[in-house]
């Protein structure tokens, strides 16, 4: 596995592809969680995430997708729009400045 340092992430991008608007919520949500790291958070179609971003949280099954859109930019897959533990862990570690394994 590969590790990102939380304090080198200034961009975070939430992938979908569904259009359901739970990942609209996510992105809500941890938008809030992480003010105060001067993170900006964005919502994007999996197909259109651009390319500056410092790390993607998507869909378990838009992994592939995303990272063939942005190689080389850290994938966070999750299965739960809320309370998963992948997010949890990522959301630990930007606030604490500390690494996480992805």
């Amino acid at each position: 596995m590969a590790t990102i340092d939380g304090s080198s992430i200034k961009k975070l991008i939430v992938a979908c592809d569904a259009g359901m608007g739970s990942s609209v919520m996510l992105a809500s949500t941890l938008k809030k969680q992480l003010a105060k790291n001067g993170v900006t958070v964005e919502h994007s179609a999996v197909a259109q995430i651009p390319s500056d971003a410092d790390v993607v949280v998507t869909q378990a099954g838009l992994v592939d997708r995303a990272r063939g859109v942005v190689p080389g930019v850290p994938v966070i897959p999750f299965m739960l729009f809320l309370g998963d533990p992948a997010v949890a862990k990522l959301v630990k570690a930007i606030q604490d400045g500390t690494t996480v394994e992805y």
